[in-house]
């Protein structure tokens, strides 16, 4: 895979968030060499730089992202989206605010008997 800001080439500007979420992923200094380079960066570089979680054997992407997808679906989906939630609410905001908002989430998966149901099946052995 190559990846890269390839529409700086033809004058097309990045309407679609990239300015915004790029310097979150790689750093101001990473994102500003892509954004205004256009350059591309490759599979193992996009590792290197935080770009890219995971690398696969060529051919294998679609296998390795189903095995990925199904195990993330095989855990509790409302504490997994509250403490997902709990992530993004948090960029920008104060260390104070973002715990806060880690607790109220927190409490949310608590209340509606996700973590009760999980502590039951570690209890019955499963995910050991």
């Amino acid at each position: 895979a190559v990846f890269g800001v390839l529409c700086r080439r033809w004058g097309v500007p990045l309407i679609d968030g990239g300015t915004v979420r790029l310097p979150r992923i790689v750093g101001l200094s990473r994102a500003l060499d892509l954004i205004l380079t256009g350059r591309e960066v490759t599979a193992g570089e996009g590792k290197q730089i935080g770009l890219v979680d995971r690398l696969v054997p060529t051919g294998a992407t679609r296998v390795e992202a189903e095995a990925l997808a199904q195990e993330i679906a095989s855990y509790p989906q409302e504490c997994m989206r509250n403490d997902r939630l709990s992530v993004y609410e948090s960029i920008g905001v104060s260390e104070e605010e973002a715990m806060r908002t880690e607790f109220r989430r927190g409490m949310d998966s608590i209340v509606n008997g996700d973590m009760v149901r999980g502590i039951e099946r570690f209890h019955a052995g499963e995910h050991r």
